[in-house]
């Protein structure tokens, strides 16, 4: 009864850390969306920089960063420079390619290179990790792709210059994501501290060369444009938002994956249709009601067939023991309990062989 009441304990704190994160993801990065509606819009502040706003993005973050290293509430481990800098140039291009799919393309089929991703993610992570998916997981991939493209898909206009960047920005969003959580896996490095060791590149390149990529896109000068104390505040808004954008997207695909990221993650394309809705008097049809439901209901599937995956694949119960609780006669009996079993991969499912270890179970 206390082996069950330790391992029910330790599953109740994952979940709320699990719930916490992605609550963090999903708030800020709808918060973030609405400031920055009002930051470049033409009936708000007109700052139409979206490319040197995310290097202030970034740069507050690397701040932020610094901040917590030098009080001591983060490790330092060592990451190769030439890792961070590729995946610096790697999520870089991610927001240029993005920028400039939303510029050339139309609003419908740059929502279907969005939506394109989760595939994309897949496969990648078929052609990188060897990773494969269950039916189930498959099934729900799909009602969320055909939900969220129900909701949002209006036109489809397609130039070739257009297909080029949405491919490359796809492509880089794809594996910046997977990177996240390879490289915290491989380095055994925490999210915020991946997060405060890339933040200075990205934010350093952004910022030099965000003011020439946003006049390429938009034709206009940075230097010219007069910031308000408005403009300010909103700014400075964002960039706090952003923080913790940030730092919920490396927690939350550190703690699951990137696939998953991609499906739960449209919650807020569903989020940001109400929130329209209801604070700019967007339009909301039936259409759109109809794609909310069946996105919502495909978020539903795929949380059941992770989970299904994850019963399937255990094959006992886990057990706590406390550091320093053994005595002579566990020892040895844990020295003779290694045994090799098959356990399947909890999402993917693909069978893999580790080491696990009986711990007899002694009535008091």
């Amino acid at each position: 009864m206390a082996v069950d009441a330790v391992v029910g304990g330790g599953e109740k704190r994952s979940f709320v850390s699990d719930s916490g994160a992605w609550a963090m993801n999903v708030i800020s990065s709808v918060g973030i969306i609405m400031v920055n509606k009002q930051v470049m819009s033409e009936s708000g502040y007109d700052f139409r920089f979206a490319t040197t706003l995310t290097g202030f993005h970034f740069a507050v973050t690397a701040i932020v960063g610094f901040v917590s290293s030098f009080l001591g509430n983060s490790a330092s481990k060592p990451v190769p420079l030439f890792d961070l800098f590729w995946f610096s140039l790697v999520a870089n291009t991610s927001i240029v390619g993005m920028n400039l799919s939303l510029m050339l393309n139309s609003v419908g089929f740059y929502q279907i290179s969005k939506l394109s991703m989760i595939p994309v993610v897949c496969v990648l992570e078929w052609v990188l990790h060897s990773k494969t998916y269950t039916r189930e997981i498959k099934t729900a991939v799909v009602m969320v792709v055909i939900g969220v493209g129900i909701c949002t898909i209006t036109d489809m206009k397609i130039n070739l210059r257009g297909l080029l960047a949405a491919t490359v920005a796809v492509l880089c969003t794809s594996l910046q994501q997977i990177y996240i959580g390879s490289f915290q896996k491989k380095y055994s490095i925490g999210s915020f501290e991946l997060l405060s060791k890339t933040a200075p590149i990205q934010a350093a390149s952004l910022l030099v060369l965000g003011p020439f990529i946003d006049y390429f896109l938009n034709g206009r000068n940075i230097l010219e444009y007069s910031l308000s104390s408005g403009c300010i505040l909103f700014v400075g808004l964002s960039c706090a938002l952003a923080v913790f954008c940030n730092m919920s997207q490396y927690l939350c695909i550190g703690r699951f994956s990137a696939v998953s990221f991609q499906v739960l993650g449209h919650m807020k394309t569903v989020c940001v249709l109400l929130l329209g809705w209801l604070l700019f008097d967007s339009s909301l049809t039936v259409k759109n009601v109809l794609g909310m439901l069946v996105a919502i209901c495909g978020m539903f599937v795929y949380s059941w067939a992770v989970e299904i995956a994850k019963q399937a694949s255990l094959k006992g119960p886990s057990v706590y023991v406390k550091e320093g609780s053994f005595t002579d006669e566990d020892v040895a009996l844990l020295k003779s309990g290694v045994v090799t079993t098959p356990v399947k991969d909890l999402e993917f499912g693909k069978d893999t062989t580790k080491q696990m270890i009986e711990v007899p179970l002694r009535s008091s």
